[in-house]
């Protein structure tokens, strides 16, 4: 591995329709004024172009619709665009869906990424001068008990879902064209997002939704699955950080240092927006209702960040508390985007 000096230019950013992806668009239009960004997305349910609203009036961006798993289509990009830069997002990745139809997942993930793989090795022959991002999950690793440590960049794999399974795949596989082809990549393994653009059917804007609305707010079980939550803002910077000046061929863990059970997220929005929102009957937190829980439901993923933390310099500029009374309010400010409308 060798330290990373990267100046990317030309960037092509798939899934950037989606919601992490969108907010890393922007992010890099908004602070970068040399570099071209392309988006490629193929606008299924988790893809919109309201989401790039702020992007598409400016002259250093284009969308183009497309699916990653067509190899003609991402072959012309590559040539069109003079792309030197991947940062690779498109993913099917949620997981009630994995489970009910995991064909997609395996198609998308682990077939989209080998397609765009080798599209990049066609058009970077030998060359040391351009960059593959992978960007992934902290699912490949399985499950954590309350007291285990949290995941690391030596943690084994141990996915549990379609979803998880179908990345550890396609992490496998970027990792393989560096170690077989010598393709320049970074790997980063995030924890769960939160913040704008965020897909309606998500665990932190169903609870907002349906507070709003005065339904049941579903929890799944007792609501003791624990997570740790990274504001999307924050995982765009360690991106770019990992993008510029990380180590070819190395992976990172990027988390918010934010671990929360589901049950305490759901009734700290409820406060909120008791202040934010307030409800005419009651407060919102009455509307928590325990759901059936999901099928082979992981009990807990944590993130041991300090890789990046320490070679790079990245820490998350939110806490929690912090980035969900942004997230809230913004949801607040765009209703439609509740409904998957934007």
């Amino acid at each position: 591995m060798t330290l990373g000096a990267h100046k990317p230019k030309s960037v092509l950013v798939t899934g950037g329709a989606g919601f992490i992806g969108a907010n890393f668009v922007e992010y890099l239009l908004d602070t970068d004024p040399d570099i071209r960004v392309i988006t490629l997305d193929a606008l299924t349910y988790a893809g919109s172009m309201g989401n790039l609203q702020r992007a598409m009036p400016e002259a250093r961006h284009r969308f183009i619709e497309g699916d990653i798993s067509d190899a003609a289509v991402v072959r012309k990009v590559f040539s069109d665009e003079a792309v030197d830069t991947v940062v690779h997002f498109a993913a099917e990745s949620h997981v009630d869906r994995s489970i009910t139809g995991p064909a997609a997942f395996i198609q998308t993930n682990v077939v989209g990424t080998f397609i765009l793989l080798e599209a990049a090795r066609s058009a970077w022959p030998a060359r040391k001068d351009v960059r593959f991002h992978h960007v992934s999950t902290d699912e490949v690793f399985g499950s954590l008990s309350e007291t285990d440590p949290p995941f690391n960049e030596t943690t084994p794999y141990s996915p549990n879902s379609p979803y998880s399974a179908s990345k550890a795949g396609s992490d496998h596989l970027v990792r393989a064209y560096h170690h077989t082809y010598g393709l320049p990549i970074t790997i980063t393994n995030c924890s769960n997002n939160y913040g704008p653009y965020q897909h309606a059917e998500k665990f932190i804007p169903t609870v907002i939704r349906s507070a709003l609305a005065g339904k049941p707010i579903p929890i799944y079980g007792a609501g003791l699955n624990v997570r740790d939550w990274l504001y999307v803002k924050d995982h765009c910077t360690a991106i770019d950080a990992v993008v510029r000046r990380g180590r070819t061929g190395n992976t990172y863990l990027v988390g918010g240092r934010s671990e929360r059970r589901n049950i305490d997220i759901a009734r700290e929005i409820c406060a909120m927006l008791d202040e934010m929102s307030p409800r005419p009957a009651g407060n919102y937190a009455e509307l928590l209702t325990p759901v059936t829980d999901r099928l082979g439901h992981d009990f807990r993923y944590a993130i041991d960040s300090r890789m990046i933390e320490s070679e790079l310099g990245w820490s998350p500029l939110e806490t929690f508390d912090t980035g969900i009374r942004k997230t809230v309010g913004w949801y607040l400010a765009n209703p439609r985007h509740l409904e998957g409308r934007n």
